[in-house]
């Protein structure tokens, strides 16, 4: 299966561009506009039909999207002004990883923890619980590990949270709900290289329709 890697450098004279760029209501913005370049009438939810993972971040030269998936978008469903987009295969850096080989990485992802259901009851927590500071960079040293790689490095950077829908089962149809982010960069070492190509095309942790999960990894030079 093909990986595809699109970079989209969105233009500053693009008011739909702004726009998803912009609040916390970024994620939901971005999902609904990344599924655009793919095909309609798919069965399921099209985001996992597609291998849809996506983040935004913030480059040297200004904000740019990076879009990963099975199937390779259609950039002319974007808007005409919407910005540069470049796609390409993962194809070849996927065959070079290798045991031992030394990767640098990035993913914004969603660290959270369960509280167990006598925690919960007790103290009213939430289903899930936000991790930060320490709590964040030992629940990346879990998913890394996870993911067949060994971190040698890591710089976890807070990002402002982004909002999602949740449905439920009782009388509203959905609920509001925050995902809290983290950016995780740094160096590791390849453990598992089959794992850790599978951990790259279905993402880490959860929030990943709203931009969180997707993995980068580049050799390390």
């Amino acid at each position: 299966m093909t990986l595809w890697l699109t970079r989209i450098v969105p233009s500053p004279r693009s008011r739909e561009a702004r726009r998803d760029l912009a609040g916390s209501d970024q994620g939901i913005r971005l999902h609904r506009r990344m599924l655009l370049m793919f095909p309609d009438g798919v069965e399921g939810p099209p985001r996992a039909a597609f291998g849809v993972l996506f983040r935004a971040e913030e480059s040297r030269s200004g904000p740019r999207i990076l879009l990963q998936s099975h199937t390779e978008p259609d950039a002319s469903r974007l808007p005409g002004d919407y910005g540069s987009v470049e796609t390409r295969s993962l194809d070849t850096l996927l065959s070079k990883l290798h045991k031992g080989m030394i990767v640098n990485y990035r993913c914004v992802a969603n660290p959270v923890r369960k509280p167990g259901s006598a925690s919960r009851e007790a103290y009213g927590l939430p289903p899930v619980v936000a991790l930060s500071g320490n709590a964040a960079v030992e629940w990346w040293e879990r998913q890394s590990s996870a993911a067949g790689l060994e971190a040698l490095h890591i710089n976890a950077e807070p990002l402002p949270a982004v909002r999602g829908r949740q449905r439920t089962s009782g009388p509203a149809a959905e609920r509001r709900i925050q995902h809290a982010r983290t950016q995780f960069d740094g160096s590791a070492r390849v453990v598992d290289a089959e794992l850790l190509r599978e951990k790259l095309a279905t993402g880490i942790g959860r929030g990943k329709a709203y931009g969180c999960g997707l993995l980068s990894v580049a050799p390390a030079r």
